[in-house]
């Protein structure tokens, strides 16, 4: 009883979404007031109703309710309670539920804060993100209904694949979702405004919050899906260019992108077309993202579901906003012509250099992610992009974009002069030369990767120090720092996270050791200065699941430091194997233990890895999200306060 009021809430929901998309458009054409007033109401009521249908949903998995189809396909009564309400959106029926139940939601907090939009203005972003609503619940109810039932149930289910089961891919989706789906808000406001045809300081400071949040999602939601990628798939690393790793990344870098041009359009109000167009593909590439994974264009571990006519559909919907939009972005050029002007140094330079990198870079990812299918159906070829071509193509644009960030930081709007902004960063960068040439003292017979990265780090780390300092003022007058906005906390935070970022990856890269060999049991051996034994080989039973497991013993100079415990899954209702690693983590490195295939004379395969500075990548990330949250909570930048302006003397970012 409870799913079907579950699938009909979403029909309703699908009814009340079109509702929302023509009245308040119509209404804010004619100027009709009680129209226009049709969007706030049905926005909440549209999110009330997904939000029952979602709730029925996982109260289906949690109860193990085997009626219905797709709780068959992905869920078992011995699974942890944990995986039976994650199970929800570990599918693809139940992802794009959660997805388009996030779609309502922002929609409906577009309706709660957003009480300083002008009525027309608020009408049309509400119509426009319940359009797209509409084309996933058509999606949802047409080609992949989750409320689908079986006319005779199974005893039990097929269980989740495996790999999902995992705390980390647990909260990895629905973090991604919060971002894919944020940025519809950005492309709502840019759809808006042209219908309108007025962009301006105000429109900027309303749609910063909403580019903000998503990129902080999906920040989270990157950083936790590269974590689980470590530490799950036994592989050793944290990004390997998959497609499906490609699809959230790519919606990263113009996010960032959008979210730096957006402060020029706030401030100056220039860069206003280019804001547009930003951020129209940051949303286009969310829907990118979503076809890739749905589609069964590019195979991947991260796949959801390998279904060509829900890919056509997908791609129909893709196609329907992102041309519609960029049409409309073309008819309406005349409308958004810039009104600063800037000089060749400056603020906005820099921040126009900033928002181009990126794009490149993206385009760069872009490129190499589907030059594979278009050389299969143009050139018949099969090729494969890898690692190599990514790192060689992909990684100047980050180089050129982390040496101008902090000078960028420092320069004045308008006009600056390049000699006045270098001044206090001279000493950074000194010691930032400093520090590379020490890495390269220390280091012999390695790459120049680390001693790059020591430098980029360091650079951008203090760089972001200065600038802060640099709010001291002439007097250094610590206490300033305490009235500074929390916007130029974020910041700096931000900036600071990204200097670690760059560091923990080139010297994980550079510095990393790693040994496979076949160990037997109760012999010690060496591995970068570490001492490993593998002490015992045991057949474990787990909720779900049987496990070879590795007993092994981690020393360092005659001293224990660690028991590891790798395992080799297998789940015999999926019936799919899975390696878990064993990890020691530390603060300056990783020891990572996987244990691999018995041998004919009684050894075990046994692979470590010693990761430098592995910890500092997550931490960067979480630094990088802190700064968008502190940015986020700086009230001049809440969507309630948009139509606020910044009091004069008030430091600005």
């Amino acid at each position: 009883m409870v799913t079907e009021l579950g699938h009909f809430a979403l029909i309703l929901a699908f009814m009340v979404a079109i509702v929302q998309t023509i009245v308040p458009l119509i209404g804010a054409q004619k100027r009709w007031t009680g129209w226009m007033a049709v969007a706030e109401p049905a926005a909440n009521i549209q999110f009330l109703l997904t939000a029952f249908a979602f709730a029925a949903l996982t109260y289906a998995f949690v109860t193990s309710d085997f009626s219905l189809r797709l709780v068959t396909l992905n869920s078992h009564s011995a699974k942890p309670m944990l995986y039976k309400i994650t199970g929800t959106w570990g599918n693809h029926e139940g992802s794009m539920l959660l997805w388009v139940l996030i779609v309502t939601l922002f929609g409906a907090m577009a309706a709660w804060f957003g009480g300083n939009l002008p009525p027309t203005l608020k009408a049309r972003v509400l119509a426009v993100q319940a359009a797209i609503g509409v084309a996933f619940f058509a999606f949802i109810i047409f080609t992949s209904n989750p409320f689908l039932r079986l006319a005779v149930p199974p005893m039990d289910g097929q269980d989740l694949n495996p790999l999902l089961q995992d705390p980390g891919l647990a909260f990895h989706p629905p973090f991604l979702y919060l971002g894919y789906v944020g940025l519809s808000m950005a492309f709502s406001f840019a759809v808006a405004a042209l219908i309108e045809g007025r962009v301006d300081a105000a429109w900027g400071r309303w749609v910063r919050p909403w580019t903000l949040a998503a990129w902080i999602f999906l920040t989270i939601g990157i950083g936790l899906g590269s974590w689980w990628a470590y530490y799950e798939l036994g592989w050793g690393g944290f990004w390997f260019w998959d497609p499906v790793e490609n699809a959230s990344f790519m919606p990263w870098l113009l996010a960032a992108a959008l979210l730096h041009s957006a402060i020029v359009v706030e401030k100056r109000e220039a860069l206003k077309s280019w804001t547009i167009l930003l951020a129209i593909l940051a949303f286009g590439f969310s829907l990118v993202g979503t076809f890739i994974v749905r589609s069964g264009l590019l195979t991947s571990v991260h796949a959801f579901a390998n279904d060509p006519e829900r890919g056509v559909f997908i791609l129909m919907i893709m196609v329907f906003f992102t041309g519609g939009a960029l049409t409309l972005y073309a008819m309406r050029a005349k409308a958004m012509e810039a009104k600063g002007v800037f000089g060749t140094i400056s603020r906005e330079s820099a921040l126009l250099a900033n928002n181009i990198l990126l794009a490149v870079s993206c385009f760069v990812v872009f490129v190499g992610t589907m030059w594979p299918v278009i050389a299969e159906m143009f050139f018949d070829r099969k090729l494969t992009v890898g690692p190599p071509f990514f790192d060689m193509a992909f990684t100047p644009f980050m180089v050129v974009l982390g040496l101008i960030l902090p000078v960028g930081a420092m320069i004045p709007w308008k006009r600056g002069v390049l000699s006045r902004a270098w001044k206090p960063l001279r000493m950074a960068f000194v010691l930032s030369l400093a520090i590379a040439a020490l890495v390269w003292a220390m280091q012999t017979e390695r790459s120049a990767l680390g001693p790059l990265g020591a430098f980029m780090g360091a650079w951008i780390a203090m760089g972001a120090l200065v600038d802060l300092w640099s709010r001291t003022g002439q007097s250094r007058d610590i206490s300033r720092l305490a009235r500074l906005p929390r916007a130029d906390w974020g910041k700096a935070t931000a900036h600071f996270g990204l200097g670690v970022t760059f560091f923990a990856i080139c010297g994980l890269v550079a510095w990393k050791q790693d040994d496979i060999r076949v160990a037997q049991i109760g012999e010690p051996f060496d591995v970068a200065g570490f001492t490993i034994t593998l002490d015992d080989v045991q057949d474990v039973r787990g909720p779900n699941y049987f496990s070879t497991m590795g007993f092994i013993t981690l020393e360092k100079n005659g001293r224990e430091i660690a028991q590891l415990r790798p395992e080799k899954r297998e789940y015999p209702v999926a019936q799919m194997p899975t390696t878990e690693a064993a990890i020691d983590y530390r603060f300056f490195r990783d020891v990572y233990v996987v244990i691999g295939d018995k041998q004919t004379d009684g050894g075990w395969v046994v692979r470590t890895y010693v990761k430098p500075f592995a910890n500092w990548m997550w931490a960067g990330c979480l630094l990088m999200a802190l700064g968008g949250f502190l940015s986020l909570s700086d009230r001049r930048f809440r969507v309630a306060a948009g139509a606020r302006k910044t009091p004069q003397g008030v430091p600005a970012e």
